[in-house]
């Protein structure tokens, strides 16, 4: 055992000291600290760390053994007992509790289902938009960890610059301003926890309680959250092929003072539709006349099949209306937490001070290793492998659709991105599809979990990332054998 309970004894109380021993190991047991099995240190490790004799150590051990709590193993020591005379620990029954012991601040934030782990064999995941982590350079990534302790040493275990590792602040400068035409050094931007912290703080930076912002009604639920965390109250807008609806975001714009807009152009989430160039345009106008921020989220931009991608919004803002969030999760692994958040001084001085007192900094040493990843050229060439596959996957995931669910949906073909937007063309309650279709072993994610509007939507997002070819076909089979 490599810890010491943490027993307590009073030396002056009138209750014997070997009595008092008992009762603190029972509470122990009953509280769940100590489980069935666990070996309890030596009597002589007791008494040095208690302050009193043996003797009295072994009388209570030896009562402990009697009333069953503890089982005495020759050669193996003491041991709490397998079979204990008890009910199920304290613990144990507190956790089972759905109501607190005290009073809870109110919470506006729902949860997200895509979240959650799904460890059951067999299940096919065809929800959302992830990539697949068997394609991940995990070997160059190990490679890149010890090569990045070796150059930083200690140093890298301790505290650092809550902006980043300026080495990979430095190189994700260059590959904005190579990729994304945008102008910067390491300076303008933080390197976040993911997109999400990226979007939590630059809420905490724009919003305050009561504020409105603009987000599309089709979208994604983890940044409204972000924002109603701040205080936001959401104005959700139509979208379409074209991406965000700029003629109604003008007209609300008229009506009522807005504090930001939340935009995926690239990519729209959870369509993938383009936002127009004309559209951006008008955007950034409105919010040069109305002075509201823009929050763009550029979650995907790397992967992209048709053409090359369009610059984001950033690069053609010349006043500063754009702060720009992008993340490394679609390109490496969602697990490393590794986003980004680019914006002019004010922003970023603000952000740092939100970003210490919820997480301090970031992990030094995975922000060095990916560092020497890009370095070396190695995300560089990751990210032309993977888009080869990723597009020949979707091409796989169109055909099982045109095969097995003919006419069921309708589909505009993206120009990038890791996930389909099939909009039903039947009378199919895809909410319903969904459930069915889990309990045959795949994951599908409804039009309804991207829905922030009025009414009943119904389709699905169909994410083939993460999928190979054998397992995307198995994929829409199952969804097939479920709509019945």
């Amino acid at each position: 055992m490599p810890w010491s309970p943490a027993l307590d004894i009073d030396p002056h109380a009138d209750k014997p000291l070997y009595a008092q021993i008992v009762d603190a190991v029972i509470r122990e047991i009953r509280s769940g600290r100590l489980s069935p099995g666990d070996r309890l240190p030596g009597s002589r490790s007791v008494a040095r760390a208690l302050g009193v004799h043996r003797n009295t150590v072994l009388a209570a051990f030896n009562e402990l053994i009697a009333e069953g709590w503890l089982s005495a193993r020759p050669g193996s020591g003491t041991a709490v007992a397998t079979e204990l005379p008890s009910v199920a620990p304290e613990r144990a029954r507190n956790r089972r509790r759905t109501r607190a012991a005290f009073p809870l601040a109110p919470c506006s934030i729902g949860r997200w289902p895509e979240s959650r782990e799904l460890e059951a064999p067999g299940l096919l995941r065809l929800a959302g938009g992830l990539p697949d982590l068997r394609l991940i350079p995990d070997v160059a990534l190990a490679r890149a960890h010890r090569r990045a302790l070796r150059r930083g040493g200690v140093r890298l275990l301790s505290y650092g610059d809550p902006a980043g590792h300026p080495q990979l602040r430095g190189q994700l400068a260059i590959m904005l301003a190579a990729t994304r035409g945008l102008s910067l050094d390491k300076d303008d931007l933080i390197v976040t926890r993911g997109a999400q912290m990226a979007l939590y703080l630059a809420a905490r930076v724009l919003i305050s309680p009561g504020d409105r912002v603009a987000v599309e009604a089709f979208g994604y639920p983890p940044a409204w959250d972000a924002l109603r965390a701040a205080g936001a109250e959401l104005c959700p807008l139509a979208v379409d092929r074209d991406g965000l609806d700029t003629a109604a975001l003008a007209r609300l714009a008229e009506r009522r003072p807005l504090r930001a807009v939340y935009v995926t152009p690239h990519h729209q989430f959870p369509t993938l539709a383009s936002l127009s160039a004309a559209r951006r345009l008008e955007l950034l106008a409105l919010a040069r006349r109305h002075g509201f921020a823009i929050l763009e989220d550029d979650y995907d931009h790397e992967v992209h099949y048709q053409g090359s991608p369009v610059l984001p919004l950033a690069h053609i803002d010349e006043l500063g209306s754009v702060i720009y969030i992008g993340t490394l999760s679609k390109v490496l692994a969602p697990g490393l937490r590794l986003g980004f958040l680019v914006a002019g001084a004010a922003v970023i001085e603000r952000a740092l001070r939100w970003r210490t007192i919820i997480d301090r900094q970031g992990d030094l040493t995975t922000e060095a290793a990916v560092a020497e990843l890009f370095e070396d050229g190695e995300i560089q060439r990751h990210i032309g492998r993977v888009r080869r596959i990723y597009a020949r996957r979707r091409e796989v995931l169109l055909d099982a659709i045109d095969r097995r669910l003919p006419g069921v949906f309708e589909i505009d073909l993206p120009r990038g991105g890791m996930a389909l937007w099939a909009r039903a063309t039947q009378a199919d309650d895809t909410d319903s599809w969904a459930q069915r279709a889990l309990a045959r072993g795949v994951e599908v994610s409804p039009a309804s979990r991207y829905w922030c509007g009025r009414g009943r939507v119904d389709g699905f997002r169909l994410g083939f990332a993460a999928l190979d070819e054998r397992e995307l076909d198995e994929a829409v089979r199952r969804l097939a054998a479920a709509r019945m």
